[in-house]
């Protein structure tokens, strides 16, 4: 069996998700649409492309096509998945769903009616080194995990307009940690409290945002995490994470070039970790494209569905209303806290 793929939005993690996909035996990308053709013509040839379209619709009617990868604007995320459920394609969202609960809720709804998967991008999920943190805290060799700590600093800030539209650092960055959390720990989060300030950059205070900020979780197993961000971290992509429990800890550290470790009577030194999100998660974004054909060519569950993605959402929400507020915020205070799966 082969399954054939479109692709929707071909920017940067939309050529990521082709490269990805072509790599893998039983998978067929036949079409992409974008908005800036012109701009695509000559990769679109050099990738092989059957069908290069402005129009996302020519996607969605086209009976071959199985599956739809949705690599646009979030902005057009929940509508897209609504379309592309009811076409009956399976779907892989690059994260978030929307920018508000009640979106989110109408495109899973829409998801559940037309009986297709829904896979959202968190492709953290998915790298080697998180993945086995998981197992242990699973099978309990740290005991009770009592508290969680992750370290999550890009290289560099993004530009002030993608500030103003990706919904700022808690839905745009910190979400991914927020899955994270839920995702190590096997515990909803059911309260969170964040503290901000703009450290790095003015113009991205001037624009309503924060690019440094500390969350404290509360899970439903009664441990706690923190989370600490900042938009700039001068030495590389500052990726770590730790869980503490009665039984010991397991902690995992950046990666880097090479594990080499140099030591002199003048100094110790080892490799900076890698520089940005496409090197240190390579094998993740990789890993992540092939579980969800894998999901559907063999009709298992996705690794991380539209309720995952929901959570996530409703944190980072809670998250914003606690910096605005300077209170915790109970996660029962945003959105509906059941699956609707």
């Amino acid at each position: 069996m082969t399954l054939t793929v479109g692709i929707i939005g071909a920017g940067r993690i939309g050529k990521i998700h082709l490269d990805n996909l072509q790599g893998i035996q039983q998978v067929r990308v036949k079409s992409v649409s974008d908005v800036a053709i012109p701009h695509l013509e000559s990769w679109a040839v050099e990738k092989q492309i059957e069908v290069l379209t402005t129009n996302y619709h020519d996607i969605l009617n086209d009976p071959e096509i199985d599956a739809v990868f949705i690599c646009s604007p979030t902005n057009t995320h929940a509508t897209l998945i609504k379309e592309a459920a009811a076409a009956g394609k399976h779907i892989f969202c690059e994260k978030p769903v929307s920018f508000t609960v009640e979106e989110t809720e109408e495109a899973l709804e829409a998801v559940k009616k037309a009986g297709v998967k829904l896979q959202v991008g968190f492709n953290r999920r998915f790298d080697s080194n998180f993945r086995k943190i998981r197992q242990l805290v699973q099978e309990g060799q740290i005991g009770n995990p009592h508290l969680l700590r992750i370290t999550s600093r890009d290289p560099e800030p993004p530009n002030v307009n993608y500030v103003k539209s990706s919904g700022g650092l808690f839905m745009d960055m910190t979400i991914h940690d927020f899955d994270m959390a839920r995702y190590i720990m096997g515990s909803e989060v059911v309260e969170v409290f964040a503290k901000g300030a703009v450290l790095v950059d003015p113009a991205i205070g001037e624009a309503g945002d924060i690019d440094t900020a500390i969350i404290t979780l509360k899970f439903a197993n009664g441990a706690l995490g923190v989370i600490e961000n900042s938009r700039r971290a001068a030495y590389g992509y500052d990726q770590r994470l730790e869980v503490f429990g009665d039984k010991g800890a397991a902690h995992a550290d950046n990666n880097r070039a090479n594990t080499v470790e140099v030591s002199t009577a003048e100094h110790v030194s080892k490799e900076k970790p890698l520089y940005f999100f496409l090197e240190r998660y390579t094998q993740a974004y990789i890993d992540e494209v092939k579980e969800f054909a894998a999901s559907i060519l063999e009709n298992k569950p996705v690794m991380c569905d539209g309720f995952d993605g929901m959570q996530a959402e409703r944190i980072a929400k809670a998250a914003r209303q606690s910096l605005e507020t300077g209170a915790p915020v109970k996660l029962e205070q945003v959105g509906h806290s059941a699956s609707i799966y």
